[in-house]
């Protein structure tokens, strides 16, 4: 599947320090890249409706530390999926009387359109899930060989007990994992399971439903094993980071540990990395809910992408916030300043002397390789361009600023 275009990140002078983020499994920051491993895993959309703000700020979230990374010459690798067959795609395909591939595809082409609006960077495999069938069906046979699957009517069930790290991720109690499931599309009560918290690996062909052929008989791959096949295979686990909203911690990004742990014999990731929920007004942004803010749609109004992305970047990536008017007001002010400060020129001939914006940039790097301080900083270059418009600016000043707010932050002024 093709990504989005890719985007020109200027190289900055210097390399910037590696980044730390804190990482769900231990409670504690983890340096990207420290054990050597590189990849970047981040479950991508169920393409049946448009790219809400909470969308945005998870993608947003990883872009900058794929930015960050890179700077610092960690050569990270980048992979994210799109569920391009599941249960809510089928169920809006239906009810819009509409081909669930035709809709997979056009709002798969809207999310990349939002993705390019938003100067994010493409990752460097874009991988849907029925092209990665064979790579499923290939794990499944791994996790039978270990003796970790079983059968129900004919579907095929992990058995989370072959797993003696399971529930190491998300660190949550078995009180709080059995409402989760069944809250995140689990079946906790079906009859025939080993263990509540069993789920499905392939699901036999239901009527009316696509499905595919494999060794336990016609049907589809299940939500976790999609997500642990794709990235093993592309980033040879195990991998640096995975990565997602904080909704994925349980069950997805805790199954789909759980099943590359077993298969492979090995740990899966080392850093779980989730980014905050975006709500509306109060309230949690979600699509069941009904109260989403597209950035499509703010994109149709007219507003500027950048001042969208400066308005996501002005809370911390882990932050539970609600998006607001006022919230892309002062995104827009913030990036007219930016704007109008770095090409405040200083009046009659100034010799040109970078050192303010290098100072800057350092600034910049510091704030974002400690977890991805964006709020601290968006704050520094608030601080210079408040001295700028008070003392006019160099040409080598402005540049090394703009250079800086475009490779680190993906801010184009």
């Amino acid at each position: 599947m093709r990504a989005w275009p890719d985007i020109e990140v200027p190289r900055l002078p210097g390399v910037g320090a590696p980044p730390r983020v804190f990482d769900t499994a231990t409670g504690r920051l983890a340096t990207v890249g420290a054990e050597g491993r590189t990849g970047l895993y981040v479950c991508g959309i169920t393409p049946y409706d448009a790219t809400h703000l909470g969308h945005a700020a998870t993608y947003l979230a990883f872009d900058i530390l794929l930015r960050v990374a890179r700077d610092a010459n960690i050569p990270m690798r980048y992979v994210q999926n799109v569920t391009d067959v599941d249960d809510p795609l089928l169920e809006r395909a239906n009810l819009l009387g509409e081909d669930w591939r035709a809709l997979a595809e056009r709002e798969t082409d809207l999310f990349r359109a939002d993705m390019t609006a938003l100067h994010i960077v493409p990752p460097d495999v874009y991988a849907g899930a029925v092209e990665s069938i064979p790579l499923v069906l290939d794990m499944i046979r791994e996790l039978e060989d270990r003796g970790a699957t079983y059968d129900i009517e004919g579907d095929v069930y992990f058995a989370v007990g072959a797993d003696e790290h399971f529930a190491t991720v998300g660190r949550l109690d078995r009180h709080e994992m059995l409402a989760l499931f069944a809250e995140r599309g689990g079946d906790p009560d079906r009859p025939g399971k080993r263990e509540a918290l069993d789920c499905i690996l392939w699901l036999h062909e239901r009527p009316g439903e696509p499905s595919w052929d494999s060794p336990w008989g016609r049907g589809r791959p299940g939500w976790h094993i999609e997500c642990a096949a794709i990235a093993l295979h592309h980033l040879d686990g195990p991998i640096g980071v995975q990565g997602g909203g904080r909704d994925l911690i349980f069950p997805h990004h805790e199954l789909s540990a759980s099943h590359a742990r077993v298969a492979r014999e090995q740990p899966f990731a080392d850093a779980y990395v989730h980014a905050g929920m975006v709500g509306l007004d109060g309230v949690k942004m979600s699509k069941s809910l009904g109260n989403l803010v597209l950035v499509s749609a703010l994109r149709e109004a007219g507003e500027d992408p950048m001042a969208i992305r400066l308005a996501l970047l002005d809370r911390h990536y882990r932050a539970d916030w609600s998006w607001s008017t006022a919230a892309l007001e002062d995104a827009r002010e913030r990036l007219d300043l930016w704007r109008v400060a770095s090409r405040h020129r200083r009046a009659g001939w100034v010799p040109e002397d970078p050192a303010v914006g290098l100072e800057v940039r350092t600034k910049i790097r510091d704030r974002l390789a400690d977890d991805l301080d964006t709020p601290g900083a968006l704050a520094s270059v608030d601080a210079w361009a408040a001295h700028a418009m008070a003392a006019g600016v160099s040409e080598a000043e402005a540049g090394a600023v703009a250079a800086a707010c475009d490779t680190l932050l993906g801010v184009a002024l």
